[in-house]
C-alpha cells in the first residue's frame, strides 16, 4: 500500500505543475523569471495602450481612447469615492496603477494560454499567481498610507499608535500591516485556485465544461482587482483621517 501511495504521488497530474518555479540566478538571489516575464507582458500592454490612446487624441473618442477614457473615469470615481472631495487628485495615478495591473494580470491568467510557452521548468501564469507579486502589491499599499497619513497630519499621525495606551503599540503596528497583507493573500488564493480548477477541469474535460468556469473566473478576477484598489484608497483615507476605516473593509 505504501509503495502504491509513493508511485501516485509521484505521477504529475498531466501537464499540471504547482510549486515549479522558472529562476533566474542573480549573483546570491533567486529570481522567479516566470513572475518577471509575465508581469514586463502586462505592463508592456497598459503602457501600448496608453501610447495608443493618446496618440491622436479626438474631441469625440472612440475605440482605444473611449476605453481608456472610460477606465480613466472609473478609476477617479472609484478614488473619489474612498478618499474625498478634496484629497482624492494626488491618489488617482496610483489607485489607478494597481486596479490596472492587478485587472490585466488577473486576466491574462484566465484568457491567454501561458502554459503553450514551455519554460526549462515551471510554467507561467498571471503575475497575481504568485504570492510575492500579491505581497509586494500589500506593501506598496502600506507605504502609501503611512505616506499620507504622515504627509497629511504630521507627527500626529503617530498618535493612533500610543492611543488609549502606549501598551497596544505592537498590535496598532502589526495592524497596519496585516489589512493590506490580508487583501494580499486573498487575491493570490483565489487567481491561484481559479487557475488550477480551469487547469484541471480542461484536463479531464477539454471540450465545453470548463467555458462556464472560465467565464465565472474572469467575473470574480474583476471583483478581486476592484475590492483590492478600493481598500487600498479607503486605507488611505483612514491614514489621512484617522478614522473610519473598519466599515468600508465590512462593506466589501
Amino acid at each position: 500500500m505504501v509503495n502504491f501511495l509513493n508511485a501516485l504521488t509521484s505521477v504529475p497530474l498531466g501537464e499540471l505543475e504547482v510549486g515549479h518555479h522558472f529562476y533566474w540566478q542573480l549573483g546570491n538571489l533567486k529570481l522567479h523569471g516566470q513572475v518577471f516575464l509575465t508581469s514586463w507582458f502586462v505592463i508592456g500592454l497598459l503602457v501600448v495602450a496608453s501610447l495608443a490612446a493618446t496618440k491622436n487624441i479626438q474631441k469625440i473618442p472612440s475605440g482605444i481612447q473611449n476605453l481608456m477614457e472610460y477606465a480613466l473615469e472609473f478609476i477617479r470615481d472609484l478614488t473619489k469615492n474612498q478618499i474625498g472631495e478634496k484629497e482624492y487628485r494626488p491618489w488617482v495615478p496610483f489607485i489607478g496603477t494597481l486596479f490596472l495591473f492587478i485587472f490585466i494580470s488577473n486576466w491574462s491568467g484566465a484568457l491567454i494560454p501561458w502554459k503553450l510557452i514551455k519554460l526549462p521548468s515551471g510554467e507561467l501564469a498571471a503575475p497575481t499567481n504568485d504570492i510575492n507579486t500579491t505581497v509586494a502589491l500589500a506593501l506598496l499599499t502600506s507605504l502609501a498610507y503611512f505616506y499620507a497619513g504622515f504627509r497629511k497630519r504630521g507627527l500626529g499621525y503617530f498618535k493612533k499608535y500610543i492611543e488609549p495606551t502606549p501598551v497596544l503599540l505592537p498590535i496598532a503596528i502589526l495592524e497596519d500591516f496585516t489589512k493590506p497583507l490580508s487583501l494580499s493573500f486573498r487575491l493570490f488564493g483565489n487567481i491561484l485556485a481559479d487557475e488550477l480548477v480551469v487547469g484541471v477541469l480542461v484536463l479531464l474535460v477539454p471540450l465545453f465544461v470548463p467555458l462556464p468556469v472560465m467565464a465565472l473566473g474572469l467575473f470574480t478576477s474583476a471583483i478581486q482587482a476592484l475590492v483590492f484598489a478600493t481598500l487600498a484608497a479607503a486605507y488611505i483615507h483612514e491614514a489621512m483621517e484617522g478614522h473610519g476605516g473598519e466599515e468600508h473593509e465590512e462593506a466589501h
